[in-house]
């Protein structure tokens, strides 16, 4: 690429506009401001991120007139969450450019048409039936066996719109059009966060070990005790993903291991939850390296320098903290959310090993 065909960074002082307002999007803010960057959070209800934001937006995704001066007032739009109606997606991209490109919001936003995409770049996922209505689980059942996992197709985290189907007569429906997921025999599970700059520079953070419990993730170790053979492999099918996007931005790429090689499970178009222990190891964190992307400035060296251990605080977790606080080598993010709920992430804590 030669300095004419360059994309043209960002001017320091330029606003990125975020679409949510939740936890990554206060992180996102904290970052952009680092780097010089003001940040406009739009967001239809409660917002963490208004916090640390230049400007927040708070209105419905519905509202053309909203969306038109947010678009006016920012330089480019990224996101924190994956569904956002096509209808204002439609209506910014018309405005100003959005990173990642609309491409990767609608692989994501569909299970089907993930694991349709993962399959056809020549990854390997679960196996996999639509099921368009309660009528049709039998025979999905039939195809893939038991145990499974049945999940919507559309609007799924964290564990919910997920049933786990143990008998072929079981007759749960999830009440949306879903996937029946097989079972997957794996070991552990790996993350890889991997940003992709604007001029096709790709560069990856070093894979994470994730504990799950309840469908919801409670830790994340670096380094994750895999063979580097496995580490190696899950770097390449990252970069083989965001380039096959032709992706602008950081993503999330989750992957069993498994006896027979690694398993894509998700991907996730966006920072992710995995890779927050990226604050306390690098020098580059996952959030800046997303703003770098976005405004099109170099990837920044993702190398670790300590390992970590990252813990979700959920819940009554946040009680943890005053505890917490005395602890040597601990980092702290607590995200300014309400009451704590079951379930619900208030913070999480970077343990330098």
């Amino acid at each position: 690429m030669t300095d004419a065909t360059k994309p043209a960074a960002l001017p320091a002082g330029a606003t990125i506009g975020i679409l949510g307002g939740g936890q990554l999007g206060r992180m996102l803010s904290v970052a952009a401001s680092r780097l010089g960057f003001r940040s406009h959070i739009y967001e239809p209800g409660a917002a963490p991120a208004g916090d640390v934001a230049h400007q927040v937006t708070n209105a419905p995704y519905e509202d053309e007139a909203a969306l038109r001066a947010f678009a006016a007032s920012v330089d480019v739009v990224t996101y924190e969450f994956e569904n956002v109606p096509t209808s204002a997606l439609d209506l910014l991209e018309s405005l100003r450019p959005i990173h990642p490109n609309r491409r990767a919001l609608a692989v994501s936003q569909d299970r089907i048409t993930e694991k349709d995409f993962l399959s056809g770049i020549g990854l390997t996922t679960a196996p996999y039936v639509a099921v368009d209505d309660a009528s049709g689980l039998a025979d999905a059942v039939a195809a893939v066996g038991v145990p499974s996992i049945l999940k919507t197709r559309r609007m799924g985290y964290d564990g919910k719109g997920q049933i786990r189907i143990n008998d072929a007569g079981q007759s749960d429906w999830t009440d949306a059009p879903s996937v029946l997921e097989g079972f997957v025999d794996f070991s552990a599970e790996i993350s890889v966060i991997v940003a992709r700059g604007q001029d096709g520079q790709v560069s990856a953070f070093d894979p994470g070990l994730n504990v799950h419990r309840e469908g919801i993730l409670r830790t994340t170790t670096v380094p994750s005790g895999q063979p580097s053979s496995v580490l190696t492999d899950a770097v390449l099918i990252a970069a083989r993903i965001v380039n096959a996007l032709d992706y602008v931005g950081v993503m999330g790429v989750e992957l069993f291991v498994t006896p027979k090689g690694l398993v894509v499970n998700e991907i996730a178009p966006r920072v992710h939850n995995s890779g927050h222990w990226t604050q306390a190891g690098c020098a580059v964190d996952q959030f800046e390296q997303h703003i770098r992307a976005v405004a099109g400035l170099p990837l920044g060296d993702g190398g670790r320098y300590a390992d970590v251990e990252m813990t979700n605080l959920i819940g009554d977790d946040i009680d943890r903290v005053p505890a917490l606080l005395a602890q040597p080598k601990t980092q702290i993010h607590l995200y300014g959310k309400g009451a704590p709920r079951p379930g619900r992430k208030m913070g999480h804590v970077n343990k330098v090993l």
